[in-house]
């Protein structure tokens, strides 16, 4: 099959490409309750930067070089191209989208679950991913797409929208009419948390961008109010709500100073949702006593919120914007996310 494969890390980005386009032997059907998919779209994600730069090398290859090569793509979905003989209820040609952890299910915190918790891979960080044609995983991580939704226009849900869905979820659950969250952030996943909250909960919902085109696709997508990240944006979301801060605040950019601007403009007893990352979360411990405020991180989400998210997909109440790209453009949709030229998700199509 055709897949494109990252070789070398490359922790300033700045090399001329990341990926390099091979032939590589198809995944087979190991375990009776394996499925192959026949990718439709694999989203490009952040993460997959960060990887190339090495961030994630401390967790899933220690030793620098025993991962690499590398077939990245972790937001994938397709059609069920083969299936092992114990599986039940899919059959070829199904169109599928795949949460992304793969684990055996019997661990404590799959039982509850939680299998991102769950020991097991997670194909396009510690294993071949959707950067390809074909795509190993099991049974138990595929959730059958509606007749609505194509996969080449949902793969990025898999990961992006997942994660976004599970912080918004969260802070939807606590949010009252009366009350004000603020997204920091309104790109590939930003978007998402937006209608989640907007789709979930009545609060009042502000954003803060450096883009004006993310600020475009929020007001789109039903913020309520827009701020420009110019300097002046904490003092802007103080104005907005009587000078003590939003009840929720949920941060998907995690880096560039936003975790101290995201703390600065939570109220005191409020949550501040950490979903990018990229640099450390400094805070004084007194001022964590004085106003107690909760700093809550998200990883991606479960299954059963895979499915939720899919419900609202199918309903229309949460919409993707993608960008749609060849397998063999992927250094080019890797540049242009990195470059900020993206709106909404990247998708690559085979």
């Amino acid at each position: 099959m055709k897949a494109q494969v990252l070789h070398t890390y490359d922790p300033a980005l700045t090399a001329p490409e990341w990926v390099r386009g091979a032939e590589v032997a198809d995944p087979k059907i190991v375990k009776s309750s394996d499925v192959i998919i026949r990718i439709g779209g694999a989203g490009v994600c952040r993460t997959d930067l960060h990887i190339i730069e090495g961030i994630w090398r401390p967790h899933t290859d220690p030793s620098g070089t025993a991962l690499l090569p590398l077939i990245m793509g972790h937001e994938n979905a397709g059609w069920i191209e083969e299936i092992g003989p114990e599986v039940e209820g899919f059959k070829k040609g199904d169109p599928v989208i795949v949460h992304p952890k793969v684990t055996g299910g019997t661990c404590i915190a799959c039982r509850r679950g939680h299998d991102m918790h769950g020991e097991g891979k997670f194909p396009g960080l510690d294993s071949n991913g959707g950067y390809a044609e074909l795509l190993q995983t099991s049974a138990r991580n595929l959730i059958a797409l509606p007749k609505t939704l194509a996969p080449k226009d949902v793969a990025p849900y898999a990961d992006a929208g997942l994660t976004a869905y599970r912080a918004a979820k969260k802070a939807a659950q606590q949010l009252l009419p009366d009350q004000a969250a603020v997204v920091i952030g309104a790109g590939g996943l930003g978007h998402i948390g937006i209608q989640v909250l907007r789709a979930m909960c009545a609060a009042r919902i502000i954003v803060v961008d450096t883009s004006d085109a993310s600020l475009s696709l929020a007001a789109e997508h039903g913020a309520d109010h827009l701020i420009k990240a110019d300097g002046g944006e904490v003092d802007a979301v103080l104005a907005l709500t009587g000078g003590k801060g939003a009840e929720a605040v949920i941060d998907f950019v995690g880096e560039k100073g936003t975790t101290k601007k995201g703390l600065d403009m939570t109220r005191p007893m409020g949550s501040y949702y950490v979903v990018g990352y990229g640099e450390e979360i400094r805070v004084p411990t007194v001022d964590m006593v004085i106003t107690e405020k909760n700093i809550i991180g998200n990883l991606v989400g479960t299954w059963a919120e895979l499915t939720e998210l899919m419900a609202l997909a199918d309903r229309g109440l949460v919409e993707l914007a993608t960008k749609h790209y060849r397998l063999d453009q992927a250094n080019q949709a890797l540049q242009d996310l990195h470059q900020g030229k993206i709106r909404g998700r990247a998708v690559l199509v085979p």
